[in-house]
């Protein structure tokens, strides 16, 4: 972590140095030459940090030296950060009500030009600032003489980065190596039938030591077809440390999909519903990392737990035997997981190393690999590690380095693991080493989604890169897909488009951050709301709180002053605190989400270095200050689902907010939030919520011409309500096409239950100038559009200027009668989608996007047409009334969906028939899926037209009436 924080202080006080020479500014004596000093001592610690950091694992006096070198780091960004900030503020001020956009680069390069004139000098105080880095300097002159003690090397490593991966099951595959026999014992004891009747359902545990790939062999059992057969229900949860019985209940509640969860400190009250869901059901509960071998805290979960069903299993994984004996596992039902034999190891590592199959395993390499290998005593993880950090070594140097590298001495907790992971630690480049050990802030288990992660890196400052020309977001997708492939995460989550949404840390990687960070990353369990807490140390710098009781946030014991990130998990706080906000100026994320919050104080505006607020899912959350707008450095505020917030911010206190890059409100549908235009350097907007439900007060509300000034907007829009647009010209003055949208939902009402379901008729055409006005990027990839009133004709004019369009879902189209567009002339088109059309009772070839005539003309050309050229997926869903889908005559010019992969039709109970054009669609990997009794007993009568026509696609699935 100090070889992250010192090469970014280098970079901020070179560009600080530079400004001030530049512009020959003279505001504060000394200051120059201090920062100067400043910035040659850093650099000089900084050629030895490589080496220091190394060592510290070994000998707690480098890591002291550290500590001392990391402190002194902090408060050098907190004074600089300071000052930048200052100077923003006054620039802000003195431009009035003129939006101002800061360069990318912020810290120094905007605001010298303030400095000439003298006006900051009524902020700041010369003297504070002269005598605080003075004071700074001459602690880390003493710092940079001690490091002459410990006779550090210079830097000499050259760090490598891995190839990129291809897709995400080039990393998961590996999960199945060696544990076949294992795999199978397990699968037999979850669905075998014992004669003996039990009260109590059978308990069978895994039991191995760290990074044996318990939870792998758990998984693959779990969801083994045959497993999945044999139970009504299957409930995942994760236990590991702390072990707090109400936070165990009320994950195996959820695990259950129940509608309602209660909001209760009384265990017995998630028991009885527990009880209630489970009752005469034959489950399957599984306890991943069990730790805590009391029995008494066990036994009211087996004694809840009897009234499922006969046949009913408890499977469990741990480190400790003693836990499996707690929970009632005989010797029979004990799996002793060992160590994977040197040749499955090998297979592991290798199949990794070589992922791409350019490179085979020659005599050059598997001499040493073998040996490498054979450092990773038969531990699954370990050999994914050491085979992710070898994928990017090229040359036998590199290789014999892994293997002769002084890490292998290292005896540390968990070593046997611990010693690949630093391998492959030591190889990243600084900007991914804080990436990564900011990850011990999360729990256990915690699903990690990778847009809130990367913003979390920024409003640490991680992401900064020398030269700053790259976006802070593209550098932390980078570094993302980096630590990916280093295999740092797993358990990855795909959007439509295949790319990484979510993923989790194992449980060793996730004890290995904590390891690294021990003193600076901490996490609290609050085990009582009057307990008095106190952290370990002053250099704690990121705290996660733990099941916090309702309450204001108890700061009263903490030292808090030196806190940059403050998170609170599975919690219930109803008040932020203003003693909260005094004592943590230092602030840089503050992540408050599902909690209870009632208020947010004004005194907020007090934390000035503040870059990452997250309010979401505070359901009672009614407004939020003016004050907020004095968070100058914002980027992410957060506010999802809180749906009884109603007041923004005035307008003028969100021009202040230059900086905010990322703004969430998503089922916040009360929320007057006209202010939101004001916002000028917004990036991301997840929803635009038009005055649709606010009902006859309409001041404060948003219109669509406030999109205008929003030009910087990218990635992905919701634009909601857009029944309440009375002026269809409002949608050209939105001006979409000058904002770089990748992804665009349009919906005449609102899919978050927000007002009505369903619109009255009669808007078709308004619609359809709205539509036509909305015309985005050329760019796009993927729309939506929703509760719309067209009744034929179902897309915007501007639809075949979309040459990148990928996707497209048009649903819940109460007025349609008719599919019919250009939908079958879209180049790029490979994901198509029709719901809610209820009027609809036949397609014809009006789908394709061709008319009578021209298959007429057709017929007669030479040239050929291919209509739906790259279309892969087809979807109708709640077509209620479709009963007919008609096809083409049999023409040998025109080419339909050649490259379909899966058709799908749900709930659309009368169709009857099916297309000729399949016949010729080849389907050969692909899937078809019915949803429809008639189609469905048409399809399984193997001499019927319906099924002559799909016989060649290999997997048909019909649904049973």
């Amino acid at each position: 972590m100090a070889e992250a924080l010192v090469s970014f202080l280098v970079e901020q006080l070179g560009s600080f140095t530079f400004q001030h020479v530049e512009q020959h500014v003279k505001l504060v004596v000394n200051v120059e030459k201090e920062v100067a000093t400043l910035t040659l001592n850093l650099e000089a610690i900084q050629a030895v940090l490589a080496d220091a950091e190394r060592r510290q694992v070994k000998e707690n006096s480098v890591r002291r030296w550290l500590s001392n070198l990391k402190e002194v780091s902090y408060e050098i960004d907190d004074v600089v950060d300071e000052w930048s900030t200052e100077i923003l503020k006054q620039q802000i001020e003195n431009q009035g009500d003129s939006a101002i956009v800061p360069k990318k680069k912020v810290c120094f390069s905007i605001p010298f030009r303030c400095l000439c004139t003298g006006q900051v000098a009524q902020i700041i105080s010369r003297h504070d600032i002269a005598g605080r880095v003075k004071e700074l300097n001459g602690r880390l002159a003493l710092i940079h003489e001690q490091r002459k003690q410990y006779k550090f090397r210079q830097n000499e490593i050259e760090f490598e980065q891995p190839e990129r991966i291809k897709s995400v099951s080039g990393v998961d595959e590996s999960e199945t190596f060696g544990r076949d026999d294992e795999r199978n014992k397990l699968v037999s004891q979850l669905v075998s039938e014992h004669s003996e009747e039990r009260k109590k359902p059978l308990v069978i545990s895994i039991v191995g030591m760290g990074g044996i790939g318990k939870t792998t062999l758990a998984k693959l059992a779990y969801n083994d077809v045959d497993v999945k057969n044999c139970f009504h229900t299957r409930i995942w949860v994760c236990v590991s440390e702390p072990f707090v019985q109400i936070a165990v209940a009320k994950a195996i509640l959820e695990g259950l999909n129940v509608s309602y969860v209660p909001n209760s400190n009384e265990l017995e009250t998630f028991f009885r519903h527990i009880e209630s869901e489970i009752e005469g059901k034959k489950f399957l509960l599984v306890l991943d990392d069990v730790w805590d071998s009391n029995h008494t805290k066990w036994d009211p979960f087996l004694t809840t737990l009897q009234c499922g069903a006969s046949g009913s299993r408890i499977l469990i994984t741990t480190r400790i035997a003693q836990v499996a004996s707690a929970m009632g596992t005989t010797s029979d039902h004990t799996i002793d997981i060992k160590e994977l034999g040197e040749k499955t190891c090998r297979s592991l590592f290798y199949h990794i190393a070589f992922f791409d199959g350019e490179r085979k395993e020659s005599k050059k390499f598997e001499d040493i690999g073998n040996q490498i290998v054979r450092r990773c005593k038969g531990l699954p993880l370990a050999a994914k590690t050491l085979g992710s950090l070898m994928r990017c070594k090229k040359t036998l140097q590199q290789w014999v380095d892994v293997l002769n590298s002084k890490i292998w001495e290292i005896e540390v907790v968990e070593n046997e693991v611990f010693q690949p992971l630093l391998l492959s630690y030591y190889d990243l480049k600084p900007l991914s080493k804080r990436c990564i050990l900011y990850c011990a802030t999360f729990p256990k288990d915690h699903v990690i989604v990778k847009d809130k992660l990367i913003e979390l890196w920024m409003s640490q400052n991680y992401l900064e890169v020398k030269g700053g020309n790259k976006e802070k977001t593209t550098v932390g997708q980078w570094c993302f897909e980096n630590l990916v492939t280093r295999s740092f995460f797993q358990d990855f989550e795909e959007d439509f488009e295949g790319n990484i949404k979510s993923c989790k840390m194992h449980d060793i990687v996730h004890d290995f951050v904590q390891y690294l960070t021990k003193d600076e990353c901490f996490s609290m369990a609050v085990k009582g709301a009057n307990e008095r807490m106190e952290l370990p140390g002053d250099e704690v710098r990121h705290l996660s709180l733990m099941f916090a009781h309702e309450g204001t946030f108890p700061v009263s014991s903490l030292n808090c002053k030196s806190l940059r990130t403050l998170t609170a998990f599975e919690s219930k706080l109803t008040s932020i605190g203003v003693e909260l906000i005094s004592q943590s100026k230092s602030l840089r994320t503050l992540k408050l989400s599902e909690n209870s919050i009632l208020e947010v104080p004004k005194e907020i505006g007090g934390l000035i270095h503040l870059r990452y607020l997250d309010l979401s899912q505070n359901h009672e959350l009614k407004e939020l200050p003016d004050s907020l707008g004095d968070l100058y450095n914002l980027q992410t505020l957060r506010l999802v689902d809180c749906s009884e917030l109603v007041k923004f911010p005035d307008e003028e206190a969100m021009r202040k907010l230059t900086k905010l890059k990322h703004l969430y409100v998503d089922r916040c549908c009360r929320l007057k939030s006209k202010g939101i235009g004001r916002l000028t350097g917004l990036q991301k907007l997840d929803v635009f919520h038009l005055n649709g439900y606010t009902g006859e007060d309409k001041e404060g509300t948003l219109k669509l011409q406030d999109l205008k000034n929003l030009k910087q907007l990218e990635g992905s829009l919701y634009i909601a309500q857009l029944e309440s647009v009375e002026d269809a010209s409002e949608g050209v003055k939105a001006c979409l096409s000058e904002k770089h949208l990748l992804h665009l939902d349009l919906d005449f009402l609102c899919r978050n239950g927000c007002g009505k379901y369903r619109r009255e008729e009669g808007r078709g055409q308004n619609d359809r100038e709205v539509l036509n006005g909305l015309q985005p990027h050329g760019d796009l990839e993927s729309l939506s559009i929703w509760n719309c009133q067209l009744a034929t004709s179902l897309c915007p004019d501007w639809i075949l200027s979309l040459h990148n369009l990928t996707r497209l879902v048009l649903g819940l189209f109460g007025n349609c009668e008719l599919l019919s567009g250009p939908f079958g002339r879209l180049p790029s088109l490979e994901s198509l989608e029709f719901g809610g059309m209820w009027k609809v009772k036949k397609v014809g070839v009006e789908l394709l996007g061709i008319e009578e005539r021209e298959l007429q003309s057709s017929s007669s050309s030479s040239s050929s047409l291919i209509l739906f050229p790259k279309l892969k997926s087809l979807r109708f869903v709640r077509m209620d009334e479709w009963e007919e889908w008609e096809g083409v005559p049999p023409q040998n010019n025109i080419t339909i969906m050649p490259s379909l992969s899966c058709l799908e039709i749900n709930c659309c109970d009368k169709l009857g028939t099916l297309p000729d054009f399949l016949r010729k669609t080849p389907l050969l990997q692909g899937v078809i899926v019915f949803d429809s009794p008639i189609l469905g007993d048409k399809v399984r009568d193997k001499t019927s037209e319906e099924w002559a026509k799909i016989s060649h696609v290999p997997d048909i699935r019909v649904r049973k009436f």
